[in-house]
């Protein structure tokens, strides 16, 4: 069991219509037929939407993603058309809310992996392979991996997992010129994130990108080298053979499975609120994230 906690009400705002309450962003479409994307400060972890925000989160990603859009629109278009609040909406919209382009969204979670962690690890451990893409003898829980890697996941619904699958499945379901594309703008993506990333004392272990097509044209969507979609390591603090800090939910993570959360994680329960420490600590590392990556103050 999994998905929502207690499932919000969305926010009813004159002209616009609401789409659909994701894990942590509100979907609206205005009268003029573009998307409204409103970031909230829902965490989520283990495909359970938690009962406890971290404050600011909403407004840390959107404004991450849009200056990631910046330094990557040599590279790919973005989906974003403005950032100013539709009329009539309430002002603790701003600074979380993108008026984006509408897409033909291509169903897959385009993933690239410079370091092996997380699931690939697992597969690792038990064929040597991520994605049935084979790999060397001898890497561990953080190395960096030979070259990046294109491995793509179906996409899934809220409190579903994401599954891998295969390059040629991607090429069987969506063609094999849309999956060449995939890739090749995936991992050119990953490349500049991971290298403006590592000039800041930051890994990019992994991320994952989506992206939708305009007149038959691939643009990058939703969003984008967050620490909600990737993996961040500091570089000073990088150890390969365990676990590595990361600027993320990790402290959420570690609380939940911790014996103080009182949570069973294979039960079917949902998960307690989360304390305050956890709330601070966590918004702190969303903080840093931003700020050491844009070079900019947090206001």
């Amino acid at each position: 069991m999994s998905g929502f906690v207690e499932k919000p009400e969305p926010v009813s705002v004159p002209g616009l219509v609401h789409l659909h309450t994701g894990k942590v962003r509100e979907l609206y479409r205005d009268g003029q037929g573009r998307l409204v994307m409103v970031a909230s400060d829902r965490m989520s972890a283990f495909d359970w939407v938690l009962p406890t925000v971290i404050p600011d989160k909403g407004r840390i990603l959107t404004q991450l993603s849009l200056w990631w859009f910046e330094q990557l629109a040599d590279l790919v278009p973005s989906h974003v058309i403005s950032t100013e609040l539709p009329e009539g909406a309430p002002a603790d919209w701003a600074g979380r809310t993108m008026v984006c382009r509408s897409l033909e969204m291509i169903p897959v979670e385009c993933v690239a992996r410079g370091y092996l962690t997380g699931s690939g690890l697992a597969e690792y451990r038990r064929d040597r392979t991520v994605c049935g893409l084979a790999l060397p003898e001898g890497l561990t829980d953080g190395s960096e991996l030979p070259a990046p890697i294109f491995t793509p996941a179906t996409k899934a619904e809220v409190g579903e997992h994401d599954e891998n699958v295969s390059y040629e499945e991607v090429a069987r379901r969506h063609g094999a010129e849309t999956a060449a594309e995939l890739r090749r703008v995936t991992l050119d993506v990953y490349a500049r994130g991971r290298d403006i990333a590592r000039e800041r004392g930051i890994l990019l272990a992994d991320t994952k990108f989506e992206f939708g097509r305009a007149d038959g044209e691939l643009v990058i969507a939703d969003e984008v080298l967050t620490p909600d979609s990737s993996r961040f390591w500091p570089a000073d603090q990088w150890q390969p053979g365990r676990a590595q800090p990361s600027y993320d939910k990790q402290f959420v993570r570690d609380w939940l499975t911790s014996p103080a959360s009182g949570w069973d994680r294979a039960g079917e329960q949902p998960p307690p609120p989360l304390p305050a420490e956890v709330v601070e600590r966590t918004r702190a590392k969303y903080v840093e994230a931003y700020e050491r990556l844009t070079g900019t103050p947090w206001a």
